[in-house]
């Protein structure tokens, strides 16, 4: 695919500078605003989803039918996706685990906050995306609505805790692996940046919404699930990172996002080889998923650390661990993963969407054309308006 199909991702209305993003680059969408057509396929399709998005009552904590553990709805509950029940055991419990298995009844919308907390990430980021590109106050309108509905209502707000993330029945009711799940605040945070000047995104509602960032980056950083999460040394220590140093920038504090990036480094040299291998992720029985994961949350540390004055992109130690060597080791399955020599139990079929625009951005970064002729059809258009004309 021609780069120039890499269209570009977002940017906020009316505004003469780059809106504050993180995981995004603010000044190639401030471009995209600029260059895109009203007429553009993918346009036309990033309007057909904001568009649904408009429609339905708010996801809130408050829809699950199950209680948490505190007898407060407004905790966020989950569990643990690949724990199932024992068969051995009457009633199931202690579950027993099943790499890569995910029990449906982890994905049961009426008895955890999975899918809404889901939908409502998705649904805000298109529309702050569709309201930046287009001006459509509408957009704006809902995504203030589902804003308003699941942080800062009083009646449906999420108390900024993950207290109960993925537990496991008859183990533990909760634990730091659950922080996971609050990966989908990383574009939320985006978000916000592309809504200033929207009628309905009024100063009052943007400090709400940074206070409750900084209530929940405190709960992730003093927690005991907080602090457990911080120790793992996989995908999990690389998303928790992502989290941390962009609600720090969110919030104001330069300084702790500067050191998060820093520290990043030795992580990096932990998790990936010289070849570019990450042998934790090629561990799982979805070793493909796993490792595109993780590098998916390297680039977005990478992109927050350009807002630092940190560079991980750049960065490799002596014997050549770091980003682009680990995008390098993937590349030759982005388009056909059939070929994928690890154990992958969760079929493979067609591109992989989300490294394709890894793909993307890489040619951006580093443009010797190495890239830019790797990059395969996006089906989505909040990918296809990515990362540059």
């Amino acid at each position: 695919m021609n780069l120039s199909l890499c269209l570009l991702l977002t940017v906020a209305a009316g505004s003469a500078e780059p809106p504050r993003v993180f995981t995004l680059d603010g000044a190639r969408l401030l471009a995209a605003r600029a260059a895109v057509k009203p007429d553009d396929p993918a346009l036309t399709r990033l309007r057909a989803e904001a568009d649904k998005a408009l429609a339905g009552r708010p996801p809130s904590v408050m829809d699950k039918t199950i209680v948490p553990p505190s007898g407060d709805k407004h905790d966020y509950m989950s569990m643990g996706p690949y724990w199932w029940p024992d068969p051995a055991k009457p009633d199931g419990k202690p579950y027993i685990r099943r790499d890569g298995e995910v029990n449906p009844e982890s994905r049961d919308g009426a008895g955890t906050d999975t899918g809404a907390l889901g939908r409502m990430a998705s649904s805000v980021a298109t529309l702050a995306l569709a309201w930046y590109l287009t001006g459509h106050e509408p957009y704006a309108d809902r995504a203030v609505e589902l804003l308003r509905v699941w942080f800062l209502d009083p009646a449906t707000r999420m108390n900024p805790n993950l207290n109960y993330g993925q537990a496991i029945p008859g183990i533990t009711q909760g634990r730091g692996i659950g922080i996971i799940d609050t990966t989908s605040l990383v574009p939320v945070a985006d978000a916000l940046g592309l809504l200033e000047g929207a009628r309905a995104f009024t100063p009052e509602l943007r400090d709400g919404l940074v206070t409750w960032f900084g209530a929940y980056l405190k709960w992730l950083r003093d927690s005991r699930n907080g602090q457990e999460e911080a120790r793992t040394t996989n995908n999990h220590r690389t998303w928790y990172m992502v989290q941390v140093a962009s609600m720090a920038l969110l919030t104001g504090d330069t300084a702790l996002a500067k050191a998060t990036l820093e520290g990043a480094k030795a992580q990096l040299a932990h998790q990936i080889q010289p070849d570019g291998r990450q042998p934790e992720e090629l561990a799982r029985t979805n070793s493909f998923g796993y490792s595109g994961m993780n590098l998916t949350a390297w680039f977005n540390l990478a992109e927050i650390g350009r807002h630092a004055d940190v560079d991980l992109y750049g960065y490799h130690t002596d014997d050549g661990r770091g980003i682009r060597a680990a995008l390098d080791y993937l590349l030759p399955y982005i388009a056909e993963r059939s070929t994928w020599p690890h154990e992958q139990i969760k079929a493979l079929k067609g591109p992989d969407e989300g490294l394709a625009g890894l793909v993307c951005r890489a040619a951006r970064l580093w443009p010797d054309g190495k890239y830019a002729e790797r990059v395969p059809p996006m089906p989505s258009a909040r990918w296809q308006l990515c990362w540059g004309q």
